[in-house]
């Protein structure tokens, strides 16, 4: 409880000084990409398929901290690649958190264990764990079987060191509704996930499965689904109301690519993570140069079926800030 007042507190003071100062782009969260490599090859992703000679290389940590201060978001996503891949990933989180930046870190939890000695517990401090299925239907995705299992250790783990730990989970048109409510309730009753993140499969265009990703009215239909019953308000959805009523349908959202900027090894990627629009040197001019009207579904056909929180995560955020309702209804579902 503590934690979420804190983050809520942070984030709607900086979205408030935002709307003062008559901002219409900013950073709400950070994708910090500190390497490509990774220890699995998910038919969903697409990072690892960059050539051996990216796969090597690691961003500094002086590169990464001046990323962060440059866009001045107050929440940093660290993903890859596989973060804990990394040999000073641990400086990069600390440094972060002195500076009181909320940290995510995203990984799929087979070095967590081992590597868990280099961190040290914040309410600043989230591990966020991928876990796509329950056991069998996990071990596919990934195509590595044990990994569930190592996933499952290391939550523990970490949850028994003190530490905040998430979840995130994407999911497929080959994926059934109860399958995902079967995965919910693991993670919010018996794991008991502090945070629960929810995702529809994008169409990435990298990655080496293409034909399994939902498109717009399938992902509706399916959390229409998920979300039946009542069951969305007892689970521990790290999402607002608005982004859950988006995927199910009841609500239209316009894509706000800018609110979740992605840096990497090559740089501010255009417009987001999940397009290759090339790259430039600095944040001031990934937001001056990037034609944002001209992204987001309706506008360009490589957005016909994306729901993703990159695109649609701030637009829910803001739409909430927005209306002293929603507001209401956010803070309900978060006490």
């Amino acid at each position: 409880m503590a934690v979420a007042w804190r983050y809520s507190l942070r984030v709607g003071t900086y979205l408030a000084k935002q709307k003062l100062l008559r901002r219409k782009h900013f950073p709400l969260v950070l994708e910090l990409e500190p390497l490509f490599a990774c220890n699995l090859s998910c038919t969903g992703c697409g990072k690892i398929q960059h050539p051996a000679s990216v796969l090597k290389q690691r961003m500094s940590v002086e590169d990464a901290l001046a990323a962060v201060e440059e866009c001045g978001a107050p929440v940093v996503a660290i993903a890859g690649g596989e973060p804990l891949m990394h040999p000073q990933i641990h400086d990069i989180v600390n440094a972060l958190v002195k500076r009181k930046k909320f940290v995510i870190l995203c990984t799929n939890g087979l070095l967590l264990r081992k590597k868990l000695k280099n961190f040290t517990p914040s309410p600043y401090f989230t591990f966020v764990l991928h876990i796509d299925g329950l056991k069998e239907r996990h071990d596919a995705i990934v195509e590595k079987p044990g990994t569930f299992d190592e996933c499952i250790e290391a939550f523990r783990a970490a949850k028994a060191a003190g530490f905040q730990v998430g979840s995130n989970s994407t999911f497929f048109n080959n994926d059934s509704p109860q399958d995902v409510i079967d995965v919910i309730n693991f993670l919010n009753d018996d794991l008991k996930v502090d945070q629960i993140q929810l995702s529809p499969g994008y169409a990435y265009e990298k990655a080496p499965d293409q034909e399994h990703f939902l498109a717009v009215e399938e992902t509706r239909q399916m959390f229409a689904k998920v979300f039946g019953d009542g069951r969305r308000k007892r689970w521990r959805l790290n999402h607002s109301p608005v982004f859950l009523d988006f995927l199910e349908g009841k609500k239209e959202l316009s894509c706000t690519a800018w609110g979740i900027p992605s840096y990497s090894l090559f740089g501010w990627q255009k417009p987001c993570y999940l397009m290759s629009d090339g790259y430039v040197t600095s944040y001031k001019e990934l937001v001056e140069t990037t034609d944002w009207d001209s992204y987001g579904r309706g506008k360009d056909p490589r957005c016909a079926n994306c729901m993703a929180h990159c695109g649609y995560e701030t637009s829910a955020v803001l739409a909430t800030m927005g209306s002293l309702k929603e507001s209401i209804r956010a803070a309900r579902m978060g006490a």
